[in-house]
């Protein structure tokens, strides 16, 4: 009979979930600790919380989000951006921020999309950990979230995620992965969706089999506001920490303790780690924060967000220049998505107030054709474009891409009356730029945060240096997209049918067209690559170049390391990812730039093997401005750490060939099933993936005589044989 466990205060609070909204139980201490949602700045609330950001809140800071600073591919930008925040979070009582949120964009329609860093695992991850360390930094938690695979709105309460494992590794946990083992974020929040068929709140495999046992996690899984429906199953998967309160949780939960019903050691564990957290945690105000500094912070992020995509020599204006300024978003600036993440700014720069304040002269409309006329006698019009706030937002996803038919329209006619016309985008995520061709620039600013104005009109007038880069592919055609056929599922659930190929790796694998390729970005000045060396060290690969500043300004340069693998013996996208440092340089002055891409980057997941491992052979390095700009090429030779190939009956006639030592069985026991006579058909290309015991049995040969042939070959040799199983398919990862 299972014994009872005593009750305690301890016990009976901390197991069952967050004592409101945004706080947890006291702890066996009498300590508790307050949350609060903040990605790119906080959202405290003093009354009654909400989840969605309708509800009022504290005053502060908001930064650039993910979107934005995703793009300065600036990681030490990241980890100030997260000090910061933290400054903030003792200044108000929070002991751990919400965030951040690293899930992959997988489709530019997610709703969610300006709370994410990239389409890509190895540039989020290097991002968010320089996030969490800075926050931590100062003595405050955060949650990295959604864990996993929530990678979209739609439906995503319920909505089963359908990921073959190797896509699901590689892709959709790296970035986690990596934060995990390098940052140690205190807690970790699980996503609302259900993965492979099992409720993540309840999905055992992932909270603890992945995140504990393999990663090595310690800190505190909490549930997404309201993503937990059975908490004495959830309790057994590994989940802590259920939020906010729900009082039939609560029952049920000591009620099924007190049954013997519910493993003590699950509630004990939990109950523990939640208490640690607490107790480490600041939980009583600090010293109020400085928020004209964090303002300037703000502003300088900014800076480094704005992407300029196309400059035909328009940009930077003169500040006597005759500008006239068209759009809304000039002068109401959309610079923070809505939901959760919606932040209370301490103050808000507007573009027109900054571009005014800089070229007196200028003039301002809205999209309003009765103002075409001031545009005629301008030398230059800024058009600024984009989406408005219920565009995009947690909890829905767009239908579309594109940028509204009405301010397109405008633009069209605008450029009737003057083509020299810089389009200045506000977005959360991708839209269609079709007008690319028709203005001489562009630049895309996202959401900028609180000092997103004063960003915009620095980089116009060329006080600040456009240094951006593209997180995300910006595709000609929505129909372009990797996913687009599989977004956003149904009631079946969505299928990631487009698996390895997201963003950039799907668009290249197809040889696509875009409109600007992920990483592209322009700058005031010009950059030259030149002197590439790689080479092995171990199963890192060292990878040395120069930069040099060939134009007429000062620049910062992102310098970017893509990886091939030609002759791959595994499905592969045509080039990832490995390796970026930014670069900033006087004119004419050039640097020597050192990247090590290390051997945990460079894995494939074998799902044959359920583990990372690296495969020999050729290993292409490209390096350039983008990854369509790739100037530099080297190649080098790894030796891999995949186990020796082990054949058996069911390994393939080709695979037997591969292994030194094989053509001889293929002699022995298989030659004759491949004499065609006239029948002509190469008979060993067409007989290549029939496995030995098909083919041998066509001969008679005798099952215990090949296994013994093929005992005495195995455990020796470095080959691309899988001993018939496929890499690619599909492997459960719930349940």
């Amino acid at each position: 009979m299972t014994e009872k466990p005593q009750q305690t205060q301890h016990t009976s609070t901390l197991l069952t979930g967050g004592k409101d909204f945004w706080h947890t139980h006291e702890n066996e201490h009498g300590h508790a600790i307050m949350v609060s949602d903040g990605p790119h700045g906080l959202r405290v609330q003093p009354g009654e919380g909400d989840h969605l950001g309708s509800g009022a809140s504290l005053p502060a800071t908001c930064f650039p989000p993910a979107v934005a600073l995703g793009s300065t591919w600036n990681p030490e930008a990241a980890r100030a951006v997260g000090t910061a925040i933290a400054e903030e979070a003792r200044a108000q009582g929070v002991g751990v921020v919400l965030g951040p949120g690293i899930n992959i964009k997988r489709d530019p329609r997610c709703g969610r999309n300006f709370e994410y860093f990239s389409e890509d695992p190895f540039l989020t991850a290097s991002m968010a950990t320089a996030y969490v360390s800075g926050v931590q930094s100062r003595g405050v938690g955060t949650s990295l979230k959604h864990f996993a695979a929530n990678n979209q709105e739609t439906d995503r309460m319920r909505r089963d995620s359908q990921v073959d494992e190797r896509t699901l590794r590689e892709i959709y946990l790296r970035a986690f992965e990596k934060v995990v083992k390098e940052a140690a974020p205190w807690t970790i929040m699980c996503s609302y969706n259900s993965l492979n068929g099992t409720l993540v709140s309840e999905n055992r495999w992932l909270l603890t089999t992945v995140l504990r046992e393999e990663w090595g996690y310690e800190g505190v899984v909490v549930s997404d506001w309201g993503a937990v429906r059975d908490r004495r199953a959830a309790l057994r998967a590994g989940l802590d920490l259920e939020m906010p309160a729900h009082r039939i949780h609560e029952k049920e939960t000591l009620a099924a303790l007190e049954a013997g019903e519910l493993e003590p050691s699950a509630v004990e564990t939990a109950a523990a780690r939640v208490s640690a957290l607490i107790e480490k945690a600041p939980r009583e105000r600090g010293e109020d924060f400085d928020a004209a500094a964090h303002h300037d912070l703000a502003r300088e992020v900014a800076e480094q967000s704005v992407v300029l995509l196309k400059n035909d020599g328009a940009l930077p204006l003169r500040t006597d220049a005759s500008i006239a300024v068209f759009g809304e978003f000039a002068h109401r600036p959309r610079y923070q998505g809505a939901g959760s993440s919606l932040v209370n700014p301490t103050r808000v720069a507007t573009a027109w107030d900054a571009i005014q304040a800089l070229a007196p002269q200028a003039t301002y409309a809205p999209l309003d054709e009765s103002q075409l006329e001031q545009a005629r006698d301008a030398s230059v019009c800024l058009a600024f474009l984009g989406l408005g706030e219920a565009e995009e937002s947690e909890g829905y996803d767009r239908s579309t891409i594109s940028i509204p038919a009405a301010q397109l329209e405008f633009l069209d006619r605008l450029l009737e009356v003057n083509p020299n016309v810089v389009v200045v985008l506000t977005n959360g995520a991708a839209v269609t730029i079709p007008f690319a061709d028709k203005v001489p620039a562009i630049l895309e600013t996202w959401v900028l945060g609180q000092a997103g104005g004063e960003a915009i009109a620095n980089i116009i007038f060329g006080k600040a240096n456009p240094s951006g880069k593209l997180t995300e592919t910006i595709p000609l055609r929505l129909e372009d997209c990797p996913s687009y056929p599989h977004f956003p599922g149904d009631r079946s659930g969505v299928r990631y049918g487009e698996g390895l190929f997201v963003g950039y790796r799907g668009f290249d694998a197809r040889a696509l067209d875009v409109a600007f390729p992920f990483g592209h970005g322009l700058s005031y000045t010009t950059f030259d690559y030149s002197d590439l060396e790689v080479e092995a060290a171990g199963n890192d690969i060292r990878v040395s170049f120069t930069v040099r500043n060939t134009g007429p300004v000062a620049g910062r340069e992102v310098a970017q390391v893509y990886v091939s693998v030609p002759d791959s013996c595994v499905v592969r996208v045509p080039r990832e990812l490995k390796g970026f440092a930014g670069v900033e340089l006087a004119p004419g002055e050039a640097r020597a730039v050192s990247i090590t891409v290390s051997a945990a980057d460079l894995a494939y997941w074998s799902v044959e093997h359920g583990a990372f491992l690296v495969e020999k052979g050729t290993y292409r390095i490209s390096v350039g401005a983008s990854s369509r700009d790739l100037p530099l090429v080297a190649e080098v030779e790894l030796a891999g750490n995949e186990p020796p190939v082990r054949l058996t009956l069911l390994s393939t006639v080709n695979e037997t060939l591969a292994v030194p030592g094989g053509r001889a069985i293929i002699e022995d026991f298989v030659r004759g099933a491949f004499d065609s006579g006239d029948l002509g058909v190469d008979m060993l290309a067409l007989m290549g993936d029939a496995p030995l015991s098909a083919i041998a049995g066509f001969r008679g040969a005798d099952p215990a005589e090949l296994k013994a042939r093929l005992a005495e070959l195995n455990g020796g040799g470095d080959n691309c044989g899988n001993d018939g199983r496929n890499d690619g398919a599909a492997a459960p990862a719930g349940s």
